[in-house]
């Protein structure tokens, strides 16, 4: 996830929380696995015991009485169940031979044993029977009350525990585990263009958006728009921003190209348009009512952008910070290419000749961005490129939570199947299983459009 320059905010190897424990990288905010926020974690004071989660009711039910000479706390025998054998004869409920009246065997406190039940040598010198258990009996559980027979998790019931109340920030009052939201997985396809966005499996919750959408030039001529943003993750409310960016986008470049703007000029406006959503972000509070972000300096709601408009032979890329757009041939013997150069503290050093690729990306500031959308960020400076392929092909555009795991354009190339062209949704889904399957470190989003060349065809430019 991209992030602002700055030192990581924790320092912490695992997660604190003394129900996880789980790793942890230091540039999350969020623990992975249970959504602790890592930013609070400083020790409290000595002999003060801080809990790290309330607890509205307990989560274990009571213990059932036990018999004080009984090894058992419930113990079951095929004998106590309804059912029937192999043959479809009911089982025998008498009690076994050896036990008295009350169905107890002599020298046991845990009930009849079943025919067949093992025998074990004791040390006492004594034979003690502990019944084998018989895998046609099973205990029916009731489902709980106002689950309906289905056994349905009742609204606003924590779908981890089944039984907290889920509070107004999306988490169980009872064990504390964040509630699935609708944007951990989104997928879409309009015509040509589709796309896939999902949290991963590190982060708590999607910070990433996309937006989609096929219109015409004048005189008819179909256009396909592709939009994706990424939440800066250092930065306050990037999921507001990523969304509020990728819809000023996208509508901006809906209206604009009907009217016959140049598809470079369009994109540059939607870009300026996306900066300015994200901007209007810090003078307004968030959906949990609290107040508009500190002035320009204080963290402000941010994101980087990527976009693609393909029409009528031509391919524009629009951009700024570390989304990508690449180009991939439906005849994978002619070359990749990477359509845009991130605005990054890696692609600086190798900018510069002071690292290889190689050795930017491997340094812990290789994702530091030097540019985004925000009322933070430093002078607005759209990057817009204009190409027409000569043959046909797809173009993808997408967060670092997919290219992280397929960086180079060779290496895209190969992950994209052959048919992405014709299925472009099934495509989506592949590369985003690509990164869940290499990790899924980040939030993943990618869109994919399918590009045709004009029929006189023409080299880039």
């Amino acid at each position: 996830m991209s992030q602002k320059p700055q030192p990581p905010s924790h320092g912490l190897a695992a997660c604190p929380n003394p129900e996880c424990g789980e790793p942890v990288d230091p540039r999350d905010r969020y623990c992975g696995a249970c959504g602790y926020d890592l930013s609070v974690a400083a020790e409290p004071p000595a002999g003060q015991d801080r809990p790290t989660m309330p607890i509205a009711a307990p989560v274990w039910p009571e213990a059932p009485p036990r018999d004080p000479g009984s090894l058992s706390t419930a113990t079951q025998h095929p004998g106590e169940l309804p059912g029937t054998d192999s043959g479809g004869h009911e089982l025998p409920t008498v009690p076994a031979a050896g036990a008295d009246a009350a169905g107890a065997v002599p020298g046991r406190a845990d009930g009849p044993v079943p025919p067949g039940g093992e025998t074990v040598r004791g040390g006492g010198g004594g034979d003690f029977e502990l019944a084998a258990p018989d895998p046609r009996a099973a205990v029916r559980a009731e489902p709980a009350a106002g689950s309906g027979a289905s056994g349905e998790v009742p609204e606003g019931t924590c779908v981890a525990c089944r039984a907290g109340r889920v509070d107004g920030d999306g988490y169980c009052e009872n064990c504390g585990h964040a509630q699935p939201r609708e944007r951990d997985h989104m997928e879409r396809e309009l015509g040509g263009v589709a796309a896939v966005s999902d949290r991963g499996l590190r982060h708590h919750r999607n910070e990433d958006a996309f937006a989609i959408g096929e219109t015409t030039l004048p005189g008819g001529v179909p256009a396909a728009v592709a939009i994706v943003c990424d939440g800066v993750s250092s930065a306050h409310r990037p999921d507001e921003a990523s969304a509020a960016a990728a819809r000023a986008a996208g509508k901006v470049l809906d209206e604009a190209l009907p009217r016959g703007t140049h598809p470079q000029q369009a994109m540059h406006e939607a870009i300026v348009a996306a900066a300015e959503a994200v901007t209007a972000l810090a003078r307004t509070g968030g959906p949990d009512g609290g107040g508009a972000d500190p002035a320009p300096g204080g963290n402000s709601p941010a994101c980087t952008i990527v976009g693609s408009v393909v029409t009528d032979g031509l391919l524009v890329v629009g951009w700024v910070g570390d989304s990508r757009a690449y180009w991939v041939p439906d005849d994978r013997t002619a070359p990749a290419a990477r359509l845009t150069e991130d605005d990054s503290w890696a692609a600086q050093m190798v900018k510069a000749g002071l690292m290889n690729e190689e050795q930017a990306y491997a340094d812990e500031r290789a994702h530091a961005i030097t540019g985004w959308l925000g009322a933070d960020a430093y002078e607005l400076e759209p990057h817009t490129a204009a190409f027409k392929p000569d043959r046909p092909g797809v173009v993808v555009v997408c967060t670092d939570g997919l290219w992280n795991y397929a960086e180079a354009a060779e290496a895209m190339a190969r992950t994209v199947p052959a048919d992405a062209a014709l299925r472009p949704l099934h495509a989506a889904r592949v590369l985003v299983g690509h990164a869940l399957d290499g990790g899924g470190h980040d939030n993943v989003t990618v869109a994919l459009t399918p590009f045709v060349p004009s029929p006189a065809g023409a080299g880039s430019s």
